[in-house]
């Protein structure tokens, strides 16, 4: 157990290689695929506590939720969505989550 909780801090770090020396030799299954995991997908683990200090989140929930929203919103009863607005839609809606719509830099070339 002492082990994974090095790793988990290795990993909040962004070292992933320390992480996986921690368990160089192990031969349990699980450890074997969850080193091989963090082999695979190594350039893909950011340093979490890099965007922590920034006050950033480092969840994808507000991204799921508003995906599910989106999805929602297209599928209510009475809707008429054409395929070809659904993207027009979609790129007001990020514009505005990004703020150039309340901001005087918004134009519509950005949309398009």
């Amino acid at each position: 157990m002492h082990r994974l909780k090095n790793a988990e801090q290795f990993l909040w770090d962004g070292d992933v290689e320390a992480a996986i020396a921690l368990f160089e030799g192990c031969k349990f299954k699980r450890v074997v695929n969850f080193v091989s995991y963090l082999r695979k997908h190594c350039l893909r683990i950011p340093e979490y506590s890099y965007f922590h200090q920034l006050g950033l989140t480092i969840g994808s929930g507000a991204v799921e939720s508003s995906i599910k929203q989106i999805g929602r919103r297209i599928k209510i009863s009475g809707a008429q969505w054409n395929q070809k607005n659904v993207p027009q839609v979609l790129k007001h809606r990020c514009a505005y989550l990004n703020g150039f719509l309340d901001s005087s830099e918004y134009n519509y070339s950005v949309l398009n």
